[in-house]
């Protein structure tokens, strides 16, 4: 089932209206879907390379529109079903103190969430059912998000098809990569500043 949405989602990029179908995609990805918007972002922005900055924006902000969605699911849902469950098992505690420690770091999961490959809508959820400031959330999603999809762009508008397939091989590495010279380029800055 996995490859056939897989598939779907590809061929979604020769289509006219391939921009909205990228849109949905990134939008449901960050809360519920499993397959990542760069599956048709990549070839969508090696079709039509003067659109890189268009495409990668408008994946950017279904996403954060997306991630916005799973915070409330996750803030909705924990009220209604999450809590109770943890309350009758006796670990609403436990939560309660994972919470707290998660709220303190929140933004910088969210950063490294929305980057990497770790699968973004665990961490919109999560932030929502533990109260994460959402405005805080909607910055960290923006910036993450971006960073993802306009560094991709970047790439395949400067070095188009001979980097695909290295990206699509990497993909996990490349943004792994990036995150640990975002963070230690923030770590440094602090230092300095």
């Amino acid at each position: 089932m996995l490859r056939s949405l897989y598939d779907w989602v590809l061929r979604q990029a020769g289509k006219p209206y391939a921009l909205w179908s990228l849109a949905l995609v990134s939008f449901v990805e960050s809360s519920v879907f499993p397959i990542p918007p760069d599956v048709l972002l990549i070839p969508m922005i090696l079709a039509a390379p003067h659109r890189a900055w268009l495409i990668a924006g408008v994946c950017t902000a279904a996403s954060v529109a997306g991630g916005a969605m799973g915070w409330l699911i996750g803030a909705a849902m924990f009220e209604t079903i999450g809590r109770p469950v943890l309350e009758f098992y006796g670990k609403a505690d436990d939560f309660m103190r994972i919470s707290q420690a998660y709220n303190e770091q929140g933004f910088w999961a969210v950063l490294i969430a929305g980057v990497t490959p770790f699968p973004y809508k665990v961490i919109t959820i999560f932030s929502g059912a533990t109260g994460l400031n959402f405005g805080l959330f909607m910055i960290a999603s923006a910036v993450a998000r971006g960073l993802r999809f306009f560094v991709l762009a970047a790439l395949l508008r400067r070095f188009g098809p001979p980097i695909r397939g290295f990206i699509e091989r990497r993909l996990g590495l490349v943004f792994t990569v990036s995150v640990v010279l975002l963070i230690g380029g923030f770590i440094v800055a602090r230092r300095v500043l």
